[in-house]
């Protein structure tokens, strides 16, 4: 029996892989194995015989067990290092050629036309501003001469959130927000997401951006507001365009205007874009309410001033001719690398 353990483990030993380890085990320890076969016979033996034999299967499968697990952790070990090493990567070798050099990323053209506005109303003496996208009602609308039972409510169709807060409707929150804490005399605009719950087609989006603006002061007047609103539009535009002012109501100016802009997709033909009007409301403006003042902590006696609101996506559409909104906001790198 002793050659028998001998020639069992010196062909363990011999195992040149995992796969010859394991059938060497199946032959000697498997349930049909040599050390199996021995048992099988201990029946025939007298009782001194069967406990030997018993002690020396025992001290058999201790030996051949160990000799099988140590090899066939050596075996892992080697494969587990070999695959290391096909795998390994070298983090500090400069990447190919065809790598080295990436495009460089591109700006989207709302970004672009955002940071041309920036750059003008900063060199006209005016402070960019920033706020929250998640509003509370009282910025949102309350401060802004809208209150709970306000029409103008229904006008911008809300998604509201959970304990009373809201996703900005507009960016004239950034206003309020800025004349509490700057107060006045005051000159900012506050470009910005903005989401409405709106049904989407060709002009409308339920998220797009708006630029809005404000200039606080003593004796501003209308003058003041078109000649702000004239050089915003040919610095754009790089060029004339046609406009329009017209009354228009809102709760946050008194007087309030429209003004719009002559299609430039159609040329004032009339198009989807522009609803078949020939014209684009571009530029909601106005003297700023003196209510609005008054809950700002500004009093409207020694202060005043106008306040307009850009639409920023619309304005885009109108310098790139871009005949849909929801290219804008379609991720769509065949239409983004045109700008």
């Amino acid at each position: 029996m002793q050659d028998l353990l001998d020639s069992a483990l010196a062909r363990i030993e011999a195992s040149q892989n995992l796969a010859d380890l394991e059938a060497v085990r199946v032959e000697v320890l498997g349930r049909k194995g040599v050390l199996a076969q021995l048992s099988k016979d201990m029946g025939k033996l007298s009782g001194e015989e069967r406990a030997a034999r018993g002690k020396f299967i025992n001290q058999a499968k201790q030996t051949l067990e160990g000799a099988y697990d140590a090899l066939k952790t050596k075996f892992e070990e080697a494969a587990l290092a070999a695959r290391l090493d096909a795998e390994w990567l070298d983090l500090t070798v400069p990447p190919a050629a065809a790598i080295t050099s990436p495009a460089p990323g591109k700006l989207h053209p709302v970004t672009q036309i955002q940071w041309e506005i920036e750059d003008l109303f900063r060199s006209m003496g005016f402070t960019v501003l920033d706020g929250p996208e998640v509003e509370t009602e009282h910025h949102n609308f309350d401060a802004l001469n809208i209150p709970a039972d306000h029409p103008a409510r229904d006008m911008q169709d809300t998604f509201w959130l959970e304990g009373g807060w809201l996703l900005r409707t507009h960016t004239s929150p950034v206003q309020v927000r800025g004349m509490e804490t700057l107060g006045p005399p005051l000159r900012m605009i506050a470009p910005g997401r903005v989401f409405r719950n709106e049904s989407v087609d060709a002009s409308h989006e339920h998220t797009f951006y708006q630029l809005e603006g404000m200039m606080i002061g003593r004796e501003v007047s209308v003058g003041n507001l078109i000649y702000f609103m004239k050089t915003l539009l040919s610095s754009i535009f790089k060029r004339d365009v046609t406009v329009r002012l017209r009354p228009g109501f809102f709760p946050f100016v008194e007087p309030g205007f429209e003004l719009d802009i002559q299609c430039l997709i159609c040329g004032g033909s009339g198009c989807p874009v522009c609803k078949h009007s020939g014209w684009v409301e571009l530029l909601p403006c106005g003297l700023v309410n003196p209510h609005v003042l008054r809950m700002s902590g500004i009093d409207p006696a020694e202060w005043n001033g106008f306040a307009f609101g850009l639409g920023l996506t619309r304005l885009v559409m109108m310098r790139y001719a871009i005949d849909d909104i929801r290219w804008l906001q379609s991720g769509d790198l065949r239409f983004l690398e045109q700008f």
